[in-house]
């Protein structure tokens, strides 16, 4: 059993480094480590085979017991330093929480790492999303619909942003995800035989007239600019949600879940 340290001043390096880490996608990138707060995030990156490195909690809102338990789990075991709600609250990202925030180690995410049980895999591609809202939401539907993968191509944004793990409500730690080229993804697809279904206004079926029961990707684009080329002359089909308003596209997650859970629907039936 690890023994406790504690933490009095605002000044100690641990701190700022929480700090730094919070603030600055360039000290995650290089450092390979990130934020993570509160239980419900931190339960999930530990099921995830995350490496913890160190665990903080304030006593006045966890006990320490609580954060043993939240720890057995764990194959190797972190550092577990108690600090003062003052130290606590510079830590912490969000205003409601949980008492505990950690620093773990990243993930690589590479297209080469992912691999399916499923014999019919489906999986999500996401073409160079920006928001961190856009991107937490498709990480929510992806948990949700209990996707094998999901791909994020030409990536834009920081995976371990904490307003993404905020927004995904912990599902980056729960999805199989992996991030890369266009020309790189769509190679992983052909060679394991994933048809390529492509959300696009042009030479498109309805989203329900195509077989998902087959190892199949869903693609999806940027509301401002949609699919680039690459991903339309690779595509098997392109498939359409039918519009009945003034507007030709919805938001990418909302449009994402309505495509995931059709084919949900249909896989039901397997």
């Amino acid at each position: 059993m690890s023994e406790v340290k504690q933490i009095t001043s605002l000044q100690n390096h641990l701190v700022k480094k929480v700090i730094l880490l919070k603030e600055k996608s360039r000290e995650r990138r290089s450092s390979g480590s990130f934020v993570l707060e509160g239980q419900r995030e931190f339960n999930l990156a530990c099921k995830g085979g995350y490496n913890i490195q160190y665990v903080f909690f304030c006593p006045k809102i966890i006990s320490e017991e609580k954060v043993r338990q939240l720890i057995k789990p764990l194959e190797k075991c972190p550092e577990i330093i108690e600090v003062s709600q003052e130290i606590y609250q510079k830590m912490a990202y969000r205003e409601s929480t949980e008492g505990i925030v950690a620093i773990a180690f990243s993930k690589k995410h590479a297209v080469t790492d992912i691999s399916f049980r499923n014999k019919n895999p489906l999986v999500l591609i996401a073409e160079a999303p920006e928001k961190p809202g856009n991107i937490g939401a498709l990480l929510r539907t992806a948990d949700a619909a209990n996707l094998d993968a999901v791909f994020i191509v030409n990536n834009k944004a920081d995976l371990y942003n904490p307003n993404i793990i905020r927004s995904s409500v912990g599902c980056l730690f729960s999805v199989n995800i992996a991030t890369g080229t266009a020309t790189e993804v769509i190679r992983f697809l052909k060679e394991n035989k994933i048809a390529i279904y492509s959300a696009a206004l042009s030479a498109s079926c309805l989203y329900t007239e195509v077989d998902y029961k087959k190892g199949c990707a869903i693609v999806v684009g940027t509301e401002a600019t949609g699919l680039t080329q690459e991903w339309l002359e690779k595509s098997d089909q392109n498939i359409i949600i039918p519009m009945q308003g003034q507007i030709d596209s919805m938001n990418v997650s909302v449009s994402a879940a309505i495509i995931i859970f059709e084919a949900k629907r249909q896989r039901e039936f397997l």
